[in-house]
């Protein structure tokens, strides 16, 4: 019979939660298993992309800030890290513009249900300011003298806050897996979770795919929008929502560089769009935050998404409402080919806020999911969240994400373009 002194650990899932969740894990002091399909980063991930906003901006969501606040020092202290052992910064801080079709309604409060009566960027703007951050307010006039690649007169209002910009996420994770070797993390690359194993009441390890059995103490499943195919019972709460990713390259690349198109939000929560400076390749990338559509995430073994996940296909009319907003909004992009699609698919929970905690019903599973298409930017500090949540270390932000019924309406995340 094995013995155990209660510190072995199993993450299921190496995309940004679990590999975060492994190397804290690891810093505290636990023998950590990483378990992943691979190849990392895994070409179906939620994680998995050129690049992922990282803001400050939540509206009046002052936990949310807060918890950015901490990660953006985070993302700061690995940029530093990382040109340290050698490598480069993957955290480019450019600052992210939100800009609206209307003025914005400064002074107004949120509504009890949560939503922003200001609007999303109002509420982000008053929240900045009251936090003692520096956003820069702009008129039609100063967003058209900055950003030239924006239509004239269709943004009359918004800011600019220099705090945030983008990360090369794909990048990210790849280097955090490195990491995590390095320090004593196994990473078993290859073997395809297929279920758990349960003695009793307790969750003692998973069973792959390929006939392994993994024992250990604590259990993480951090398997994105798979997750409800290793856990059936959170089907009601955990979706997979498809949401279109566009890469086009423009025919005049100059208007589109960091200084003159920061990362950005148009009106985010009424159109759902957001998008990136050019990149080194000349591609820009905008994507939609919306309402998305539910789709099949495919089989998480296949590295090959049109084989494994042959529902993850942008739309003929994705395409055509990505125009409309071009048309819209950038001139200089309505006849730029679109060289790359990709449905993003998020592991969406009910609420849209993460889920970090606990299975009341069966000890040693923690599950860490529920991404909803905005993790990734508290990537510092999910970590320590889950491994808090592991270890039963109380945490002020775990009762936000803590394990919930679920109900029939929720406010969701301010800024999400809810249709």
């Amino acid at each position: 019979m094995t013995t155990s002194d209660g510190r072995r650990a199993l993450v299921v899932g190496a995309g940004i939660f679990g590999v975060t969740a492994a190397l804290e894990l690891r810093a505290r002091g636990l023998d950590v298993t990483l378990l992943d399909p691979g190849p990392l980063p895994h070409p179906l991930a939620e994680s998995t992309d050129i690049s992922k906003v990282i803001r400050l901006d939540y509206g009046a969501d002052d936990l949310a800030m807060a918890l950015m606040e901490t990660a953006l020092d985070g993302w700061r202290q690995w940029n530093a890290r990382w040109n340290a052992d050698g490598g480069r910064s993957l955290f480019h801080e450019c600052g992210v513009a939100f800009l609206t079709r209307t003025p914005m309604a400064l002074g107004a409060v949120a509504a009890p249900d949560g939503h922003p009566l200001g609007g999303f960027e109002a509420e982000s703007y008053q929240a900045l300011l009251r936090r003692g951050h520096a956003p820069q307010r702009l008129g039609a006039a100063e967003i058209h003298a900055r950003y030239p690649a924006w239509r004239e007169g269709a943004f009359v209002d918004g800011y600019f806050n220099p705090e945030g910009g983008w990360a090369e996420s794909g990048a990210v994770v790849a280097t955090l897996a490195r990491e995590a070797e390095s320090r004593g993390v196994r990473l078993c690359r290859g073997l395809t979770c297929a279920g758990l194993l349960e003695r009793g009441a307790r969750v003692a390890g998973v069973v792959t795919r390929e006939g392994a059995t993994l024992e250990a103490d604590h259990v993480v499943v951090a398997a994105g929008t798979w997750t409800p195919r290793l856990l059936p019972h959170l089907g009601g709460a955990l979706r997979s929502v498809g949401q279109p990713v566009f890469h086009l390259a423009p025919r005049d690349p100059s208007p589109f560089g960091t200084a003159r198109f920061p990362v950005f939000g148009a009106d985010i929560a009424q159109t759902g769009y957001y998008g990136f400076p050019v990149q080194p390749n000349g591609v820009v990338k905008i994507a939609n935050h919306g309402v998305g559509r539910d789709v099949d995430p495919g089989d998480v073994a296949s590295a090959n998404s049109e084989l494994g996940a042959p529902e993850r296909v942008v739309s003929a009319a994705e395409v055509e409402a990505l125009r409309a907003f071009l048309r819209d909004t950038f001139p200089g992009l309505v006849d730029a080919p679109i060289v790359g699609t990709r449905l993003c698919v998020y592991g969406d929970m009910w609420d849209e806020q993460f889920l970090i905690a606990r299975d009341p019903e069966r000890a040693g599973l923690t599950v860490a999911a529920g991404g909803s298409g905005h993790a990734f930017k508290f990537a510092p500090v999910l970590g320590g969240l889950i491994a808090d949540a592991t270890l039963g270390v109380p945490h002020p932000a775990l009762e936000r994400f803590a394990w919930r019924p679920l109900r029939a309406a929720a406010p969701g995340e301010a800024a999400r373009h809810h249709g």
